[in-house]
């Protein structure tokens, strides 16, 4: 089970959240808006963020950035009622590694949460760290780290299980719906156009190496074309 931090400015949905989670095992830290958040999260070390994007104070977003700054693993999840898609994509582009749509069971809740979990288990149970080698690059998928050359740099969760995904299927096309369905467990067009967005950060990342190619199969898929 996990030790949770929740923000969430509705009084209501916060104690049913923490009440159904707190049932389910977890531990949860439900503050009411982002800095009463920020300083819990700064006090306590958590496993998973739950965040609302409308607070006073301080919002979802903004709350989201400063966890970023300080830690570049913990996954992230926004609450939000908005439906428009920018909104949705402004979150990923901050560092956000999934979204529920209010309103919204606690059931799919519950789910988000365990897909986290469950990966995180499984990096548990490796003996040592694996390196992975690719042209002129490494990725250490347990601590989630990719390096060229002497630069690192720290993925967050989704980052790095996209990237670990395609490295797995280097050279070969890997259909758009096998990445929403392993990645974010779900095959729908707003996680579309967010698997778009963190194809975008990662080939900033990969982009100083001549060697990696990430190419766009145009309603298909990705494919991470690696020549060295």
């Amino acid at each position: 089970m996990a030790k949770i931090l929740l923000a969430e400015d509705d009084s209501n949905l916060g104690f049913m959240i923490e009440d159904n989670l707190t049932s389910c095992g977890h531990e949860v830290s439900w503050c009411e808006n982002g800095v009463e958040a920020l300083n819990q999260f700064e006090k306590s070390a958590f496993e998973i963020c739950i965040l609302d994007v409308m607070m006073p104070k301080m919002d979802g977003f903004e709350l989201a950035s400063n966890i970023r700054e300080k830690n570049e693993f913990i996954p992230i999840i926004f609450l939000t009622a908005k439906s428009q898609e920018e909104d949705r994509l402004v979150g990923f582009e901050i560092g956000g590694d999934d979204y529920v749509t209010k309103p919204f069971s606690i059931k799919e809740l519950e789910y988000r949460i365990n897909v986290f979990l469950r990966r995180n288990a499984g990096q548990d149970i490796e003996q040592s760290p694996k390196i992975i080698s690719f042209g002129k690059s490494q990725f250490d998928e347990k601590n989630l780290v990719y390096q060229f050359e002497d630069e690192k740099k720290s993925l967050t969760q989704m980052e790095g299980n996209l990237l670990g995904l395609l490295l797995g299927n280097r050279n070969e096309l890997v259909k758009r719906e096998e990445i929403l369905e392993k990645i974010w467990g779900e095959n729908d067009y707003f996680k579309g156009r967010s698997l778009d967005v963190f194809i975008t950060r990662l080939r900033k990342y990969l982009k100083d190496d001549d060697t990696l190619e990430i190419r766009n199969h145009h309603g298909v898929g990705f494919s991470l074309m690696v020549n060295s």
